[in-house]
This record gives structure tokens, sequence and C-alpha cells, in this order.
């Protein structure tokens, strides 16, 4: 087995891709070692020390790490826990766990109103946004839309990369209110 690794706009961030279907439904994001229990391969690669997120997008694994870490010390040591990972073809979470990254608690309540506008912006942020941020190494989730503005939850490679908010501003936000006229902003949250 070969897993391959690409470089994300996030210098912190590496993806790694495994040549197979990580999750084939959804995406789950872990940002600290207690959130990764409910995965063995997160947990793993939380041992490490120096990982500071996690990220399962649908073919890749994007791994973050802590301030002063460096790749070339942490790289091969996480393509070995993924090897191990893989080729045993070891679940990805334990018993009942949930894959999604989108808990329902963590929306905002939309009016109902604006039933229409949202849904044009859920169909643009599924259709042309994810797709690019997942090349990247991370996801963007809606979060709600209230009086004009949209809020985004930014992960895996996207959170905490030095461009996320020229992405953010420039690009999804320019994308949204050519298409959506009633989108005055985009807010990560």
């Amino acid at each position: 087995m070969l897993i391959e690794t690409e470089t994300t706009p996030n210098p912190a961030t590496l993806k790694f891709l495994p040549g197979q279907p990580v999750m084939t439904s959804g995406t789950r994001d872990f940002a600290d070692a207690d959130e990764a229990e409910a995965s063995p391969l997160a947990a793993a690669l939380f041992t490490l020390g120096d990982v500071v997120g996690v990220f399962f997008g649908y073919d890749f694994v994007s791994v973050t790490l802590a301030p002063g870490s460096h790749w070339p010390d942490v790289k091969p040591d996480v393509i070995g826990i993924l090897l191990d990972h893989f080729s045993a073809d070891m679940p990805l979470f334990h018993g009942t766990a949930s894959g999604f990254a989108v808990p329902a608690d963590e929306a905002f309540e939309d009016d109902p109103a604006d039933a229409e506008i949202v849904a044009q912006i859920k169909e643009l942020i599924e259709t042309r946004v994810r797709p690019a941020v997942a090349n990247d190494g991370g996801d963007i989730v809606y979060r709600g839309f209230d009086k004009g503005k949209v809020f985004l939850k930014m992960q895996g490679a996207c959170a905490g990369c030095p461009s996320s908010s020229a992405t953010l501003k420039q690009g999804i936000e320019s994308l949204l209110k050519h298409y959506v006229p009633e989108v005055t902003e985009v807010r990560a949250v």
C-alpha cells in the first residue's frame, strides 16, 4: 500500500491519501485528543504529541502539527500509523460513533422565510466551494444565515490556515454575493 502526501495552503497541515475511501459519507474533524477518542486512527495520530488536528475527508486524512513541530520529523510516523490502520482494514470509528462533521445542535436556526435563499447558499457551497476546499485538505460547513450574513465553519487544513480569511472573504463571499444577492457578508464561526 502506498500513502501519497500533498501539501496544503496551511504549512502546518499535510494531506495524506491512502488510495481508498476514508469517509464514504460526510467528514469528521478532531480538534484534540479527547474528541479523537471516537476513532482509533485519530487517537493514534494524536499520541504522536506533535499533532493538534486530524480531519477525515472522502479519500484523505489531513493532519495538523503544533507550532514548533516540523514535518520531516513527524511525517514518517504519521505514514506508519496510516499504513498500519488501512493495511489492517481497521474500523475508522469505535462502535456506533458518528463519522459526520455536522451535528445538528451546532447549526444556527434558519428563519423559515429564508428557506429559498438558504437552499441556494447550500447548493453553491456543496457544488462549488466544498470540492475546491477538499482539494486543499479541508472542508467548509454551512452553519446558518441571518439578515444577509452567512456563517460557515472551517475544518481540517482550512482551520487556522494563513490564507483562510482571504479564501472566505475574496473567494466564498464574492461567489455567494454574485449568485445570491441577499448575501451581504460571510463570517467564520
